[in-house]
């Protein structure tokens, strides 16, 4: 936006600028008050001409008003100790954050004050007026958590070994049989969530991923026929980078779970038409003709789990990382892997890997033998 100076000179304001969101001359009965959702509301504004998603603003104007109720104080009185302080609430008790959750609310507070303290906005100008202070930016490298490690998840999450996805696996489709022959309600539902993770497996999908497929997204495989329908996935609903839209991928079925492939034709061919949902087109329904939620597949996985006697931290998001090792494992090309999860870097997919020992030992006799030939019989 353009604003004619008094000079006659044309100058820019920045969507979110102190001089859209405050009415010039005019003195509130709660001044700072007023100022603060004025800087949050322009910092919104700012974020939304960039394209970020809505969500995203969302969750980071909580982190600001929590931050603010925190110090009992203003940005323009901010310090590095309220960053220092709230840190420490953060990571004290049994409710303690997890690192990748703090650096993301340090990260937040970073761009909020960078926001604030850029001369473009006029923020600094409007609190030295008013306040006879302006803000500083309070985050910095002796305060915040560095991002070191490209995996800062709780190390008891892991692939599932193939042995534990067996046992999961067919202790699901016992449940559907002794559902079904006990003639109780919930024989339909059963094999909608046995279907739900096993094809959350086969084909690597996150939960929200999962969730949001609709019928229309199930697609041929131009490289094998004879699967028709069900040959590979559309996800439309990809992990977003930075707030921006979600990203899309297509990810084919592959030889080595192709098992996957007959359960979900007889889900769409078989058992969907049964709920009479009217054309409703989500691939996963409840009884109420709704889609399922993320919740409900994460409570039934860890039900599933701990029936058969899993390990309690394995999660549903842990058969992704499965995929992406067994994958490995079967010697597809990391660029195929990482196309296939939907990741931007080679870099990400890595972390996810951590191959079975059998599969390190084969490795190593394949080397040994390139490099010292085969082993001679009685040698």
């Amino acid at each position: 936006m353009f604003n004619a100076t008094a000079r006659g000179c044309m100058v820019v304001e920045f969507p979110g600028s102190a001089g859209l969101m405050l009415v010039p001359g005019v003195r509130h009965l709660n001044e700072p008050a007023t100022v603060f959702e004025a800087m949050v509301a322009g910092w919104s504004r700012q974020q939304l001409s960039r394209q970020l998603g809505k969500t995203t603003i969302a969750d980071r104007e909580r982190l600001i008003r929590r931050f603010q109720e925190f110090t009992e104080s203003f940005p323009w009185e901010w310090t590095p100790a309220d960053v220092e302080d709230f840190t420490v609430s953060l990571t004290s008790g049994s409710g303690r954050a997890a690192v990748s959750t703090v650096r993301g609310y340090h990260l937040t507070l970073r761009m909020f004050c960078d926001y604030i303290t850029d001369s473009r906005y006029e923020w600094p100008t409007q609190c030295h007026d008013r306040f006879g202070t302006v803000p500083a930016q309070i985050c910095n490298e002796w305060n915040t958590v560095a991002h070191l490690n490209e995996y800062e998840g709780r190390p008891q999450r892991r692939p599932l070994t193939y042995r534990e996805l067996e046992v999961l696996f067919d202790h699901l489709d016992d449940r559907v049989d002794a559902i079904a022959r006990s003639g109780r309600k919930g024989a339909l539902a059963a094999l909608r969530d046995a279907t739900m993770i096993k094809t959350t497996y086969a084909f690597g999908l996150r939960r929200n991923e999962l969730v949001r497929l609709d019928v229309a997204d199930l697609r041929p495989n131009p490289h094998v026929r004879d699967w028709g329908r069900y040959g590979s996935v559309h996800v439309r609903f990809g992990k977003a980078v930075r707030g921006s839209l979600p990203r899309r991928r297509t990810v084919l079925a592959v030889p080595e779970f192709d098992w996957a492939i007959a359960g979900l034709q007889q889900w769409v061919e078989e058992a969907l038409p049964l709920y009479e949902a009217g054309g409703h087109p989500a691939l996963w329904l409840t009884e109420r003709r709704t889609r399922v939620g993320v919740r409900h597949v994460d409570e039934f996985f860890a039900a599933a789990r701990n029936e058969v006697g899993l390990d309690e931290h394995l999660t549903l998001h842990c058969l992704r990382h499965s995929y992406v090792t067994h994958l490995i494992e079967h010697g597809y090309p990391e660029r195929f892997v990482t196309e296939q999860v939907g990741h931007t870097y080679a870099s990400t997919t890595a972390i996810y890997t951590s191959v079975s020992n059998d599969f390190k030992n084969r490795a190593l006799q394949a080397a040994l033998a390139r490099v010292y030939g085969p082993e001679e019989e009685g040698s």
